[in-house]
């Protein structure tokens, strides 16, 4: 099957605070260029290959749902990770992004932005993936906006929106988990949210800056910085550098005995 890669170019690193995900986006950084075809092959995550650390839900302390916004996972479970991809302003990295938790068998849990058409492309490749329970599905909201400068009419449509997008696609209910767009909420965010049953908000305490294109090498340093246990980490389907380093990736999380969980793995809802 063709995977897809990218053209080595030189690409500037943006001003990107240190814990910055869903940087704010342009029009044209939501017309993203496709990326080029080129044949890989697969994932080399058979032996010699980077593995994924199999899922043993004994390593996990499992907890309630919170009542409240959640930064990380709670301590006490053993060395655990939640991988969260963002937005799917590209098409072709969600796809990719798709492609690398179907070959790979690792769990991951994506926040889905509705007006991306990215996931109705993903979704023959990620339903299955969804009701195996590999793959969870979370509201990131419709139209990607600051809900700080909306009613709590337009929040609560807004979510509710995006919610029937999530439920077509992949046949569930993404309640109550909803990551406010560039982590911007309050109480009365909080409170509309909750309103619609979206009652805990997920932000992050690590993550891979790539919300917009940085160079790979800057990717895996980030990575490498906070790709620890117990972390919550924060990446994004809209630009190319991360599907090229999958295997990378991998390793990290191979070489630190890291096991993925998506968040109904550790939470429930």
């Amino acid at each position: 099957m063709d995977r897809r890669t990218f053209i080595s170019s030189a690409v500037g690193l943006g001003a990107t605070a240190l814990l910055c995900g869903c940087a704010r986006l342009s029009p044209s950084d939501l017309a993203a260029t496709a990326l080029p075809q080129a044949s890989l092959g697969p994932l080399p995550v058979t032996a010699p290959g980077p593995q994924v650390i199999p899922f043993d839900a004994g390593r996990i302390v499992r907890q309630g749902v919170p009542s409240g916004p959640i930064y990380g996972l709670p301590e006490g479970s053993k060395d655990i990770v939640a991988w969260t991809v963002d937005d799917g302003f590209n098409s072709d990295v969600t796809v990719a992004y798709a492609e690398f938790v179907r070959d790979s068998g690792i769990r991951m849990s994506f926040f889905v932005c509705g007006k991306a058409e990215s996931w109705a492309n993903a979704a023959p490749i990620l339903r299955p993936l969804v009701e195996s329970g590999q793959v969870q599905m979370a509201n990131h909201t419709h139209m990607h906006s600051n809900l700080l400068n909306l009613s709590d009419g337009q929040i609560q449509a807004d979510l509710m929106e995006n919610h029937e997008i999530i439920r077509g696609l992949f046949g569930v209910d993404a309640k109550p988990y909803f990551r406010p767009p560039f982590g911007f909420y309050d109480d009365r965010v909080a409170a509309a949210a909750a309103g619609v049953g979206y009652t805990v908000p997920v932000l992050w305490n690590a993550t891979l800056s790539d919300s917009g294109e940085i160079p790979p090498p800057t990717l895996m340093q980030f990575a490498d910085r906070y790709m620890k246990a117990d972390n919550i980490v924060l990446g994004h389907a809209n630009a190319w550098p991360v599907t090229t380093l999958y295997p990378q990736l991998l390793r990290i999380l191979e070489d630190r005995n890291l096991m993925a969980v998506t968040l109904n793995d550790v939470y429930g809802a």
